[in-house]
């Protein structure tokens, strides 16, 4: 027993030995080194609430300070300020060209001295809070290079006031391996973010095609992840936003509590939480949804350091309740909730990791940091795979509801078709019983519109089919700047005629005047018409002043060699000519035309009757006659 008290003595001293030694020694960069993890060499001192300088921290007692001895510092969250110091040796002979980089991209404040002696060095400040370009190296976490001369040791303090976690994860790099590391780094980065945003893509075209709710809530909850993961890991104030150091801040907390809203809205939708079928599920979700977006709303007034522990409660109950709800209707045999709820026990596996580490319960290392990344990524193809899976579904369904209309439609038709025939035998003879119709009345439209142009006794266009002609055609005269005449004939003593042999010998005689001005007028253009009692109109388009006297000559000598025999006697007829010649001035010169054309007439009826007369201004000396006696 004694000899067994002993061994447990000599055990207890050497343990105090070695946990005395490693209070005192220091990281170690030896030859070899590529990079040193400093968590387990560094010492904290929480500052009183009176500020102090890096004077009085430099003379603190080493009993006031504590060895942090684990793999990580995580003093989790709080309004306490503190300092942090670590002792590196140089180890080797030549001079070590480092890299100290604090892992934590969120710090507000960060005061950095380096050997600072007695006390009287200046601090280098980093932290979120300075604009990004401010920093010694572009980086999205926060790298300060330290040389080290040969055999050198070296202390490095730190004053750090943040009103996010109180994490600072230390660790001293070669510079090439740094880099090297790094590149890695980005690759994942781009990796992760490229995924995302490729299924952003995907899926806001999908929406735009099928037009479902749940489609536009995954792509705002799609959008709100990156955006929120790209701010927790600094990636965001490196490449979005290096100056906005407020929104910095807030954007963390904007960001996941948007991902909750729009994460409980898509899945109420997606999955068929309803009010129906779980009222107090729905109404649960909808109020966490409602506090996430009041979160969110107020992310953009109330500072970061009164939001964020509400922030994470909000997410942590929220997507705790996501992950019940699709257990729950997987229970109830939701064909969608079978994927969602594997989706979801990666990416609520990565938000609590996370959460967890901000509240100390977990340490800070690999895995705690990159769980929410890759938790996220698998959750986010997962759910684009449970999509897709239901966007089949319902295909399937809409295919096996129309095979089912098709055949309902084809059993339709043949029922119809008999009586398709018919109606097709019957509208064949409807038709044709129309076209005959419509023939009959387009040759009585036809034969109407020839009787309303044409006088009943001469067989000559008449009056009011005159009219329109002539407008027409002193509309293209004047147009095309084309000579147009007009011949006004009267039968000479016609009433004289009338009065001696009667009205309907008189009849006789305007069928042979009209029948000799007919065979006269040939041109399909020219147009011969009874202008009214025994006066007669012949419009001759496109005929220039001889060529209309050579027609009204012909007309008056073809009239007179006329015999008209009457009760053993032959009588014979004469006729007046006034003709009018002209390049119409206006388009409405038709009056103008038939005045100078009758002013002709009554001239050669003043001349002696059975003449031709061309109308003549004024100004000329007389006015043409040709043949004013037969």
């Amino acid at each position: 027993m004694k000899r067994d008290f002993r061994l447990f003595c000599l055990l207890l001293m050497f343990l105090t030995s070695v946990t005395a030694f490693s209070a005192e020694q220091a990281a170690i960069w030896s030859e070899y080194s590529k990079r040193v993890e400093l968590s387990r060499f560094v010492d904290y001192w929480q500052e009183p609430e009176d500020a102090t300088d890096i004077g009085h921290v430099v003379r603190l007692s080493e009993d006031a300070w504590t060895r942090n001895g684990s793999d990580s510092v995580n003093l989790g969250y709080g309004k306490q300020i503190y300092w942090f110091r670590v002792a590196l040796e140089n180890a080797t002979s030549s001079e070590a060209n480092t890299f100290l980089e604090i892992g934590y991209p969120v710090l507000d404040h960060i005061e950095v001295y380096i050997s600072p002696g007695d006390g009287s060095q200046t601090a280098l400040v980093l932290g979120d809070k300075q604009p990004f370009y401010d920093r010694p190296i572009l980086h999205r976490n926060f790298v300060l290079p330290i040389t080290l001369a040969p055999f050198e040791k070296a202390e490095v303090y730190l004053r750090v006031k943040t009103t996010s976690s109180m994490q600072l994860p230390l660790t001293l790099w070669n510079q090439d391996a740094f880099y090297s590391v790094e590149q890695s780094r980005s690759m994942f980065e781009g990796l992760y973010y490229g995924i995302v945003l490729v299924m952003i893509l995907y899926h806001v075209f999908v929406f735009l095609a099928v037009g479902e709710k749940s489609f536009l809530y995954y792509v705002a909850f799609l959008a709100s992840m990156p955006l929120f993961l790209s701010s927790l890991h600094g990636v965001a104030f490196q490449y979005l936003w290096p100056e906005a150091t407020w929104w910095n801040d807030q954007a963390i907390i904007v960001f996941l509590s948007l991902l909750v809203l729009f994460g409980a809205f898509f899945t109420l939708e997606f999955i068929s939480v309803s009010r129906e079928n779980h009222p107090r599920l729905n109404r649960w979700t909808l109020g966490i949804a409602i506090a996430a977006g009041v979160m969110a709303v107020a992310g953009l007034f109330v500072s970061y350091q009164h939001m964020i522990l509400p922030t994470i409660i909000v997410a942590v109950v929220g997507c705790t309740t996501l992950l019940l709800l699709s257990i729950v209707r997987w229970v109830k045999n939701d064909p969608a909730a079978r994927y969602y709820t594997f989706a979801w026990v990666f990416l609520l596996f990565g938000g609590i990791v996370l959460a967890m580490n901000k509240f100390t319960m977990l340490p800070r290392n690999l895995l705690t940091e990159n769980a929410t990344q890759v938790g996220s990524a698998l959750g986010v193809i997962l759910l684009s795979i449970a999509l897709a899976d239901r966007l089949n579904k319902d295909k399937k369904r809409v295919f096996e509801a129309q095979q089912g209309a098709l055949l309902e439609e084809r059993k339709a038709r043949l029922a119809q078709a008999k009586t398709l025939d018919i109606q097709r035998e019957a509208n064949v003879l409807l038709e044709e019983r129309v076209r005959e119709r419509t023939r009959d009345l387009e040759r009585l439209n036809e034969q109407l519109l020839e009787l309303s142009s044409t006088d009943a006794l001469t067989e000559l266009r008449n009056r009011g089919h005159f009219d329109r002609v002539f407008q027409s055609a002193v509309v293209h005269a004047y147009r095309y700047q084309e000579p147009l005449s007009l011949l006004v004939l009267d039968i000479d003593h016609f009433k004289q005629f009338n009065d001696n042999h009667g009205h309907l010998v008189g009849d006789d005689c305007l069928q042979m005047v009209a029948q000799c001005v007919r065979e006269l007028v040939t041109r399909p253009q020219d147009l011969a018409a009874r202008y009214g009692g025994e006066e007669f109109v012949v419009l001759l388009p496109n005929t220039p002043h001889k060529g209309a006297l050579d027609v009204a000559e012909r007309i008056r000598k073809a009239v007179a060699a006329m015999a008209f025999q009457l009760s053993g006697q032959t009588l014979h007829l004469t006729v007046s000519v006034g003709v009018c010649t002209e390049l119409p001035a206006s388009a409405d010169a038709t009056e103008t035309l038939f005045s100078r054309a009758d002013e002709a007439l009554y001239q050669a009826k003043a001349n002696g009757r059975n003449c031709v007369v061309a109308w003549a201004a004024p100004s000329e000396d007389a006015t043409l006659a040709i043949n004013t006696q037969a």
